[in-house]
Formats: structure tokens, C-alpha cells, sequence
């Protein structure tokens, strides 16, 4: 059996200041109009949590149920970080596979507070997030300009090497109705806005945003029986956990795992999840037609293009000044705008990544259409060992 994305549906990214179930909801009908599927047809609906929306945002399956009209539908929620979204595809898919229901609506949405995230309110000493910020001040930023240091002297990359995805990114994001920054940047640009954590400018770490996205899932039989031939297929997600020992420092946990008793595993963390989600769609990175990785900073998008196997270690920056990277390139990555252009609404960024991999590959993105898209992968990864990736094929 295979599980289909019968429809998708966003809402624009942006700062709107309404509560999240408003952008959740137009996501929700928006997915169910594009998949031609009456509400009250549902018959599973998962919601990805927002922890920063109170009680509504915890059972966020329950709230999006209620708004839309209570059905009778079942109803799931999860949390999973910025893999949350993920996580709501994979619970959605699982009931699919099991045979349990045949059409399933997956829902994310977040307002966000103005700047950066900060933690959860309350003094918790026992939790290493809340820690992180106040024992290190280790804000998003501080974090992002640590690997990108890393990456400067690991792999000799600069911040003109950053800049240049940022202007990659921004020229895709001026041609997507649903990105929140829709005009075009240059290196100049990105060079002079303010230092934000050394080497990470404004312009290089991506914003906190209010947004919404959805996506209707559906088993393969159901597809057919109302008369789609050629659907986009869900054909792996990956929610893969870090293998001990950790050899690469992860947030919020600075100490790495000792390889003192243990010898390191065959992937770091990042590059595991890829791995899962390939192994599962039994295609591989050669495969791969276009790629939505997590863009926080612009450095951070450089190593996710060498962890899900794009190109070797180090070699991230040549593929994006080759052009390659870009619209009209060999292999397109973010070709949505990415982060860079959304922002961040936390619960909606896997299933907005989603969202673009189904508009591309049933060639439907206009100006940003990547030509003869046939396999899509989407990656990122949430705090605490949560690992996203969704592989989709034609």
C-alpha cells in the first residue's frame, strides 16, 4: 500500500498578529479544497504542536477538529520541535499503512513573539533548554554562528560563501506567494546588515514568522477510486534519533558523548536521517530532483546539502557558485525560499517543505518550477534528537 498527498494548503507567512488556529485553519480548508475532499470526509486529523499558544496550541489535533466542526473524526497531537511537522505527516501515514483510515488531514500553524525565540516562561533548572539560555545565553543565533564557525574551519568557507544562499534563496522567495520576504537581495546587502553572532548577520539567520500549512494524506486505493492516475507519492519519512556517541555538538546539549567506550557511529546525526528516509524510498541522493533543507542560517543550509548527500564534505559551497543549487540548476535546494524567506513557524515548516515538494512535483510552482521534478526530499531536524525527513516521488 502507498500513501498519496492528495492536497496541500498554506497560509502566507508574514507577522499578522492572529492566533495561530486562524492560519491553521485556512491551511487546513485550503489542503482540503486542493484535494477535492469534504471536511466531514476526514477521518484522521493530527495537529503539530505550538508551545508557545497556550492550552490550544498543546492539543493542537483537538483545536484545529473544533474549528473546523466537530465531526467525529480521530484526532492525534504531537510535539517534536521543529520536526514536529514531520512527525504529524508520519503519525498520519502510519494509520494509512495499518489499514485504519483512508484519508487523513495533517495541520501546523504557530504565531510567534516578536525577535528570536526565547524559552518557555518559568524557572526550570532541570531542563537543559531553559539552561542553555540562561546559564550560556545560548540564544538560536549564538548557536547557528557556532556551527558556522565550525564549517569556517573545517571546510574554509566564508561569509561570502553565506551570503551568496541568502541571494539564492531571496530570488526563489520573490517568486512564492506564500514567503513572507518576496524581494531579491544582493551579497552587498546581506554583508552590511548588522552583526548578529559573529560570523552571522540579520540577513544570514532566518526570522521568527506567523504562518500555517496543511496536507491532505490519503491511501493510494482511495486515490484511485476517485480518479487520480499519477499522485505524488509519501514514499518515506524518517524520524531517525541520534546514534551514541554524539561526535558533533547538538542543541541544546554542548557536551559531546564520549568516544572513549565507543567507537563513532557510521553517520553523524544529520546525515542519518537523509540515510533512513533513502533507504526507505529505495532511491538515493544521485536520484534526488530538489531538495528543501533547513535553512536557520545560511551556513546551516551549506551542511545540510553535504548530510543528505548532494555533494561530499566541503563541497557545498562550490555547488552553490557553480549555480547548480539554484532555480534552473542541476539539483535546486530550497527552491521555495526557504527559511530564508519564510521564517520560522515552527509547527508548519516540515509540512510547508512538504507543502512545496507535492506543488513541484506535480509541476505546478510556476516562475520556481524545477523542470522533470520526480523525487523530492525535505530535511530538517528538532531539539532534543528529533530527526525529519520526507522523501516524495512521482
Amino acid at each position: 500500500m502507498n500513501v498519496v498527498v492528495l492536497g496541500v494548503g498554506m497560509h502566507p507567512w508574514g507577522k499578522w498578529g492572529r492566533p495561530f488556529l486562524e492560519y491553521g485553519v485556512a491551511a487546513a480548508r485550503a489542503a482540503l479544497g486542493d484535494a477535492g475532499v469534504a471536511w466531514t470526509d476526514v477521518e484522521f486529523v493530527v495537529g503539530a504542536d505550538t508551545i508557545r499558544n497556550g492550552y490550544p496550541g498543546f492539543v493542537a489535533g483537538a483545536s484545529y477538529a473544533q474549528a473546523l466542526g466537530w465531526s467525529g473524526a480521530r484526532i492525534a497531537s504531537c510535539y517534536a520541535a521543529c520536526a514536529s511537522g514531520a512527525q504529524a505527516v508520519d503519525i498520519a501515514r502510519t494509520r494509512i499503512l495499518a489499514g485504519l483510515c483512508d484519508v487523513a488531514l495533517v495541520v501546523g500553524a504557530d504565531s510567534t513573539p516578536k525577535g528570536f525565540f526565547k524559552p518557555v516562561g518559568g524557572d526550570r533548572p532541570d531542563d537543559p533548554d531553559w539552561l542553555r539560555f540562561r546559564l550560556l545565553g545560548a540564544t538560536n543565533p549564538a548557536y547557528f554562528g557556532l556551527y558556522a564557525r565550525r564549517r569556517m574551519a573545517v571546510h574554509g568557507s566564508t561569509p561570502a560563501d553565506f551570503a551568496a544562499v541568502k541571494v539564492k534563496n531571496s530570488r526563489a522567495g520573490s517568486l512564492n506567494p506564500m514567503a513572507r520576504y518576496r524581494k531579491p537581495v544582493t551579497a552587498e546587502e546581506v554583508l552590511a546588515s548588522p552583526l548578529v553572532a559573529d560570523p552571522l548577520r540579520l540577513m544570514d539567520i532566518c526570522a521568527t514568522s506567523d504562518g500555517g500549512a496543511a496536507v491532505v494524506l490519503a491511501s493510494e486505493s482511495y486515490a484511485r477510486r476517485r480518479g487520480l492516475r499519477a499522485p505524488v507519492r509519501l514514499a518515506a519519512v524518517s524520524t531517525v534519533t541520534p546514534t551514541f556517541p554524539s561526535t558533533i555538538l547538538e542543541l541544546p546539549n554542548f557536551a559531546t558523548d564520549s568516544r572513549v567506550a565507543a567507537p563513532a557511529p557510521e553517520r553523524p546525526f544529520r546525515a542519518a536521517i537523509a540515510h533512513a528516509a533513502y533507504e526507505e524510498a529505495g532511491v538515493g541522493p544521485e536520484d534526488v530532483s530538489l531538495a528543501e533543507v533547513y535553512d536557520l542560517s545560511t551556513a546551516l543550509e551549506l551542511d545540510w546539502m553535504e548530510d543528505v548527500g548532494l555533494c561530499p564534505p566541503g563541497e557545498a559551497a562550490k555547488l552553490l557558485h557553480d549555480g547548480e543549487t539554484g532555480l534552473g540548476g542541476r539539483i535546486p535546494v530550497n527552491p521555495s525560499g526557504g527559511l530564508a524567506s519564510f521564517g520560522e513557524a515552527i509547527p508548519a515548516q516540515a509540512i510547508a517543505q512538504l507543502c512545496e515538494l507535492t506543488t513541484q512535483l506535480r509541476g505546478e510552482a510556476g516562475d520556481r518550477q524545477v523542470p522533470v521534478a520526480r523525487v523530492g526530499l525535505a530535511a530538517n531536524q528538532g531539539l532534543f534528537g528529533h530527526g525529519s525527513a520526507l522523501i516524495v516521488t512521482t
